[in-house]
């Protein structure tokens, strides 16, 4: 079975409200790297459900994330763009790694200490054991790297230790390449508008929290204008941010849309007050998000095309995880 040199493999969950943070850590990233590499986009709906997912609403946030990634760019006849439970062979390679993975490695996993908060004993096995079912996501289609954001980096590095070990305990060396990471760019992790230290989420309680896909260049402006920062104005160099959260996020964010280094957004602001930066940066994100949020909301009104992507992208992804989970189940000695 030949191995493919350049395939990436990455996905978002569908849980509603994608952010700026989707955009600008992920999405437009996968834009990027269409013209280098072979390039597997998921909606991975699988993950969303390790916590309890409306079904209507898990439906209509799958469609969103599609849409979303058309609309930023992505190329569906290109690329494959599908849903992760339309294809079998994530959950079967999920379940032999289980066996191939250990606690020890799971228990390392800070995210899950995050998400699961104080009361773990009630969180779900699935949210548990998700690092696993993303290190299938990714071996199954024997990816070879995989855009991450560095509160991934632990995830992946779990994906390489499975892989690892299935080729060492199954004889099957070199069958499952250790995927590497690509972390691309400035603003790989943005910041909450409200609060600099935390990351930008959908399930923060607060709105102006979070630039969202569908925000009305209105709202774009007036959650910039209401961002968390502080009374000094803008430094002239990068280290001049350090211990400014909120001043850092915005420059980032700015950075990231702008295509620009801090240092370049700086050498350009230096001295200005919040005032004259904040609405050079609406502007920006309005220019820069308003398109793409035009075109998903036109196509969020297509369900039948949308629909059809994702069944032609799930027939070829099955094109190529089929093979690998048939050789996996002769390895691990299913007949």
């Amino acid at each position: 079975m030949d191995q493919p040199q350049n395939r990436v493999f990455s996905g978002v969950q569908p849980t509603g409200n994608l952010h700026l943070g989707n955009y600008l850590g992920a999405i437009r990233n996968f834009v990027g790297l269409q013209d280098t590499h072979e390039c597997i986009y998921c909606v991975v709906d699988m993950h969303a459900i390790t916590v309890w997912q409306d079904p209507k609403e898990l439906a209509a946030n799958t469609r969103e994330v599609a849409a979303a990634y058309i609309a930023a760019g992505i190329d569906p006849e290109r690329h494959i763009v599908f849903n992760q439970s339309k294809v079998a062979a994530h959950a079967e390679l999920a379940w032999i790694l289980n066996c191939v993975a250990r606690i020890g490695w799971l228990n390392r996993m800070t995210q899950f200490k995050d998400k699961a908060g104080k009361d773990r004993e009630k969180a779900s096995v699935g949210l548990y054991a998700y690092p696993v079912l993303m290190a299938a996501d990714i071996l199954v289609y024997r990816a070879t790297h995989v855009p991450v954001g560095e509160d991934q980096k632990q995830h992946l590095e779990l994906a390489r230790d499975t892989a690892q070990k299935f080729n060492n305990d199954f004889g099957a060396e070199g069958f499952f390449p250790l995927p590497e990471p690509l972390i691309m760019g400035p603003a790989t992790r943005v910041m909450s508008l409200r609060d600099g230290t935390k990351k930008m989420s959908k399930s923060d309680p607060s709105d102006l929290s979070r630039i969202t896909m569908r925000d009305s260049a209105d709202d774009i402006s007036k959650k910039i204008r209401k961002a968390q920062t502080d009374p000094d104005p803008l430094p002239e160099t990068v280290e001049g941010l350090e211990g400014r959260a909120g001043a850092d996020n915005l420059v980032g964010i700015y950075a990231a849309l702008a295509g620009k280094s801090k240092a370049e957004v700086l050498a350009e602001f230096a001295g200005a007050q919040f005032s004259v930066f904040k609405p050079a940066l609406a502007d920006l994100a309005v220019e820069k998000l308003s398109p793409i949020t035009n075109e998903m909301k036109r196509l969020m009104d297509d369900k039948a095309y949308l629909d059809a992507v994702l069944e032609r992208g799930a027939a070829r992804a099955r094109a190529i995880a089929d093979p690998v989970i048939a050789r996996v189940r002769e390895f691990v000695g299913f007949i």
